[in-house]
């Protein structure tokens, strides 16, 4: 991804998702990989460190990918946290936990920078290469060069909450689907001259590793969102409705009343929403092809 020094989110939009996010990834995908990791040879380690996890988490935000992962998984570990806002880095680095799931040491690092410019020499003695929402925000390119960089450097990947581009609302509204096409077009949209993936990115994704050899499993992760995640829903809401009518402004008319009536819906407890994700993990090695 091309660097810049504007963030693309607000720290309060991910604090408000991080709970729901929590609960929606898929811990299933942990077990294929830690057979994987401990049918390797020996552990990987940072230069001059007696072994341990070496863990890069793309496009960290404020780290709750790592948050939720660090304590899920044994053994001495060492993150490298990437992102191109700082304030964001510094965020996510103050905030990782310090011991992993047996009571180990956790100690983490901040790298800023470009994440397509990552080359399997980048990632020699990565244990693991994870993300989190980050996916569908890349180009059928940046995959493949992910993909690569990562299978060339006989790395796993997990990569979780990329946009499946299903959503369900209840009660469904008659404008829901046109809100919905507008949203997966938008997230398709082409930015700064980078066609992004959005919900395409999955499948771009599987077919690059298999394409290399990897093993490739995946998994649903949808956000349940109900009253209990009323402030997130709200957010999600406009955010929703405003790419929506970023994509096509003739939408705009019914939009307005559209999202006043969610919200008022939302605000009631009468809203129940399903934003519906997919995880996805592949594993270095012959394939034996995907599964849902």
């Amino acid at each position: 991804m091309n660097v810049t020094d504007r963030p693309r989110f607000a720290p309060r939009w991910l604090e408000l998702r991080e709970r729901a996010d929590a609960v929606a990834r898929a811990p299933e995908l942990l077990h294929p990989l830690l057979e994987w990791m401990s049918a390797q040879s020996a552990p990987a380690g940072p230069p001059g460190s007696s072994g341990g996890l070496v863990i890069r988490d793309l496009g960290c935000g404020t780290g709750s990918m790592g948050r939720w992962l660090t304590v899920r998984l044994p053994g001495p570990q060492h993150w490298i946290l990437h992102d191109l806002d700082p304030l964001l880095l510094a965020h996510a680095g103050a905030r990782m936990p310090v011991t992993a799931a047996d009571g180990t040491p956790v100690d983490a690092t901040t790298r800023r920078g470009d994440l397509a410019t990552l080359t399997a020499d980048d990632l020699a003695g990565t244990s693991l290469v994870t993300a989190s929402a980050l996916l569908d925000l890349l180009t059928r390119e940046e995959v493949e060069a992910l993909a690569e960089a990562c299978v060339d450097a006989g790395c796993p990947v997990l990569l979780a909450l990329s946009v499946a581009g299903r959503v369900e609302l209840t009660p469904p509204d008659p404008l829901d689907a046109a809100i919905a096409d507008a949203f997966n077009d938008h997230q398709r949209r082409t930015d700064q001259g980078r066609a992004l993936l959005g919900p395409d990115a999955v499948a771009a994704a599987v077919a690059a590793f298999e394409r290399r050899g990897a093993t490739v499993v995946v998994r649903p992760s949808p956000w349940r969102l109900d009253c209990a995640e009323s402030a997130l829903t709200a957010e999600w809401l406009r955010g929703w409705v405003g790419a929506a009518v970023a994509q096509r402004p003739e939408l705009a008319p019914e939009a307005v009343a559209y999202l006043r009536r969610r919200l008022e819906e939302c605000a009631a407890g009468e809203l129940s929403v399903a934003v519906h994700h997919t995880d996805l993990l592949a594993l270095p090695g012959p394939s034996s092809g995907s599964a849902g």
